[in-house]
């Protein structure tokens, strides 16, 4: 779910986990698969129920692009 509720902690939200990520690719550029998984497990712990939906939307919103020989993701909004 996207929307946050009124049980939702504000830090554990598909939002909240897409913002970092994105932060952190919009900074580098490209970033490995499991560095990105890693910036959000530090940041909120809850990497592991959150990453792929965060990573799925930044997709749908044509924010990143994945690229397997490398195993990167890599941000192609402006910036």
């Amino acid at each position: 779910m996207l929307l946050p509720n009124k049980h939702s902690h504000p830090d554990e939200t598909v939002l909240a986990a897409a913002t970092l990520l994105l932060r952190s690719l919009r900074r580098k550029r490209a970033v490995r698969y499991d560095e990105l998984k890693e910036v959000l497990n530090r940041k909120s712990g809850s990497a592991d129920y959150l990453f792929t939906p965060a990573i799925s939307l930044l997709y749908l919103l044509d924010l990143v692009d994945y690229k397997r020989t490398v195993d990167t993701f890599e941000y192609t909004g402006q910036l």
